[in-house]
């Protein structure tokens, strides 16, 4: 019978058709852990276990060929791990990626030890956002929306399971306004920015599986979004309310200078870990010009 250890050099071995050695090794023992309810710990501690006729083993051969045909190893288990929780995902969602932590720690960092504050989530998908941030700042309420009916089923069961109430709309933002019960104090959201002819650079895990429309923006207007959300801003956020953005790279000046024009105040980029201007920051002080 194999071993913890022989399990996961095999699956990793078969991975590496598509992926670097690193990210199929730890692809394999995600799935090892996943599956058999290990921590990382326990799973190494275990490595030179029999694992026998373990029934839960019995997905292995299907998740290696769903694997090995580039589907996502979230959407593959249903979960992902984000700024300390696990979320279910699926393929109406976007999978959360580290720069949204950062967004979600420059966030808490700015507003916690603030009481009653009110935030809003622009585009929440899975509903990552907003409930990393109810466990930063406690007492916060919060409002997330999103075009998709599916993706807010996902955030809706994602919030029962973190224990978190948060009031879901679906909105088009570029049609409408969502409901809410009094000024903002944060806006945030992480939009679509990807530019269509930015398609031939990703990798065939994010095109074939992510939402297109949560990814992409027409290349004529690639500050589409951020312009609504801003203009919105305007009349939703409280005087010293706000606004943050997880943002493409290439545009970090001009989402600044948008800003600006909109009559935002202290805007600036931040650099996420790899020193590339992913977040931008604004404050809203109520000039209109």
């Amino acid at each position: 019978m194999p071993t913890l250890h022989q399990l996961a050099t095999d699956l990793s071995t078969a991975l590496q058709a598509l992926y670097e050695v690193p990210e199929a090794e730890a692809m394999a023992a995600q799935v090892l852990e996943h599956l058999l309810d290990l921590t990382p710990l326990h799973r190494r501690m275990r490595a030179a276990e029999e694992v026998g006729a373990d029934e839960r083993l019995a997905a292995l051969p299907g998740i290696q060929v769903r694997l090995l045909c580039h589907e996502p190893l979230q959407y593959v288990l249903g979960t992902a791990h984000f700024a300390g929780l696990e979320l279910e995902v699926t393929p109406a969602t976007l999978i959360p990626r580290p720069e949204t932590e950062e967004l979600v720690e420059l966030i808490a960092r700015e507003q916690r030890g603030r009481s009653g504050l009110r935030v809003l989530d622009v585009g929440t998908g899975s509903g990552c956002i907003p409930l990393a941030l109810a466990e930063r700042l406690p007492g916060a309420q919060f409002t997330a929306v999103d075009v998709s009916a599916e993706a807010l089923a996902v955030a809706r069961r994602n919030a029962v399971r973190c224990g978190v109430a948060v009031d879901f709309q679906q909105v088009d933002i570029l049609q409408a306004s969502p409901r809410l019960a009094g000024p903002l104090d944060v806006l945030v959201s992480n939009p679509p920015y990807v530019m269509e002819n930015e398609r031939p650079l990703m990798r065939p895990n994010v095109l074939a599986y992510e939402p297109a429309t949560a990814l992409f923006v027409l290349n004529h207007d690639p500050l589409l979004f951020y312009r609504r959300i801003a203009q919105l801003g305007q009349e939703l956020l409280a005087v010293g309310g706000v606004l943050y953005f997880e943002i493409n790279e290439q545009f970090a000046a001009e989402t600044e200078e948008l800003l600006r024009e909109l009559g935002y105040a202290a805007v600036a980029s931040h650099q996420d870990i790899f020193d590339r201007p992913r977040l931008v920051r604004a404050t809203w002080e109520g000039k209109v010009f």
